[in-house]
């Protein structure tokens, strides 16, 4: 029995189960369960808010096309590594101008340049908190050539992506999925990248799912606002009759309502009923409070992204130093990490298809962070400071300048320091004493 469960535990390529023991089971193309009474929402809802809600269209386009705008090199691993967005260590390291690699990251599919592509992707992680790239290889007679590497690259939409996993092999494949047709994907001919989902393993979570239920809100405040000047400028009322109007006078009191009432240039005009009792039922704008909604939704979606209210444009309590402030803010923590789980998956899944060729090479991204000038100027004064203090107690000054990251630079010996004598009077070098008034030169005992 205890061998038995051995050989089970070796058998099984993942150590835990992540789903039930059915083969073949494919998961949700969105997420899993809401809870009870709440509306679901999937990946298709997510990426359909990006044009009804304009906050977070701000809040993600800004964060794709930045992301898409950095400058990418394909390099050799350095022996020594440093930080990975150290500036200093992208410049010194060996460029490789030319691989298939690179041509393909600049140039993806015939269709799309690699902006457009590197902006779609990040669209899609930013939405959905997941985005998948279907790799494509050349085909002669029908058979797939992989041993030169993928020739193209193209984005698929998170909605329309099913994963196949398994018990035992966690991730068989996966399912592209679109009026019915089914494509199957090996799992190896699929580059994921995502925002990691504490409910499961298989797919992401990103910022829209948190704020779903407020996005709705603005987009509903919004159709309301639309509605109000449509609906006579007014949210409406009841029209009471005592006695049963037939089906012809129902029609015409609501056709000449329509005509008479309907519409902003309707506004605030005399109602006459015949037989009737107009019932109010209206709601001012300041009671429903759409403003103060507004303000609230578009705080809890920056809240979510962690995006700088100043990198959207307000230019209240904004000076210089705290614009410059939240675009290193904004370049810090939201385009690195997004360019980092790029770079991550180009590394990690792209460059190994290319075998051989692939090995030893990396793809590394430009520093996006701008210069801080006063921390830097500080930084260089307190780095000068440290190697005076050690060139004085006997370091060697161009060693001591290395040490501390500074250029070299020529070293002069100072000027010796004037002293004072005796009589307290300072002494130095002569000056030569003045020309009379003829231009001649003064005799070697004038004066005494």
């Amino acid at each position: 029995m205890r061998s038995r469960a051995l050989l089970s535990t070796f058998s099984n390529k993942s150590p835990v189960p992540y789903v039930p023991p059915t083969s073949g089971r494919r998961s949700s193309g969105g997420l899993f369960g809401s809870g009870q009474g709440r509306p679901r929402y999937d990946s298709k809802d997510h990426m359909e808010a990006y044009g009804n809600v304009g906050t977070l269209f701000a809040i993600v386009s800004r964060l794709s096309n930045s992301t898409a705008s950095v400058d990418w090199k394909l390099c050799k691993i350095a022996p020594t590594a440093r930080a990975r967005n150290e500036q200093r260590e992208f410049d010194q390291r060996e460029e490789v101008a030319n691989h298939a690699a690179l041509d393909l990251w600049k140039r993806p599919n015939p269709f799309m340049s690699g902006t457009d592509f590197r902006e779609t992707i990040q669209q899609h992680l930013d939405l959905t908190g997941e985005a998948w790239i279907v790799v494509s290889y050349s085909n002669l007679k029908g058979k797939r050539i992989t041993a030169s590497g993928p020739l193209e690259l193209w984005p698929m939409r998170p909605d329309r992506v099913h994963v196949v996993t398994d018990s035992k092999d966690f991730l068989t494949g996966y399912i592209y999925k679109l009026d019915g047709e089914e494509v199957p994907l090996k799992k190896e001919d699929v580059i994921r990248l995502r925002m990691p989902d504490p409910k499961t393993p298989y797919r992401g979570l990103g910022p829209v799912q948190a704020v779903m239920t407020d996005l709705e809100s603005q987009q509903f405040a919004s159709e309301y606002n639309r509605n109000f000047f449509f609906n006579s400028a007014e949210p409406g009322g009841i029209i009471e009759i005592e006695d049963r109007l037939d089906d012809d006078e129902f029609r015409e009191l609501a056709q000449r309502w329509r005509e008479q009432h309907q519409g902003v240039a309707n506004a605030h005009r005399v109602a006459i009923l015949e037989q009737g009792k107009w019932v109010d039922r209206r709601y001012t704008m300041q009671e429903m409070a759409f403003r103060d909604l507004a303000s609230l939704n578009q705080e809890k979606i920056r809240e979510a992204f962690g995006f700088p209210k100043a990198m959207l444009g307000g230019t209240e309590d904004v000076n210089k130093a705290v614009a410059e402030a939240s675009e290193r803010m904004f370049a810090k923590w939201l385009l690195v990490p997004r360019l980092d789980r790029i770079a991550e998956a180009l590394n990690t899944q792209l460059l190994p298809l290319f075998g051989t060729s692939g090995t030893g090479l990396e793809f590394e991204y430009e520093n996006p962070v701008p210069a801080d000038r006063m921390a830097d100027s500080q930084e260089r004064f307190t780095k000068a400071q440290a190697v005076n203090l050690m060139v004085q107690v006997g370091f060697d000054a161009a060693e001591t300048l290395d040490a501390f990251g500074l250029p070299p630079i020529k070293w002069t010996k100072p000027p010796e320091p004037k002293t004072e004598d005796t009589s307290g009077q300072r002494t130095g070098p002569k000056s030569p004493k003045p020309d009379k008034a003829d231009g001649s030169k003064p005799s070697e005992g004038a004066g005494k």
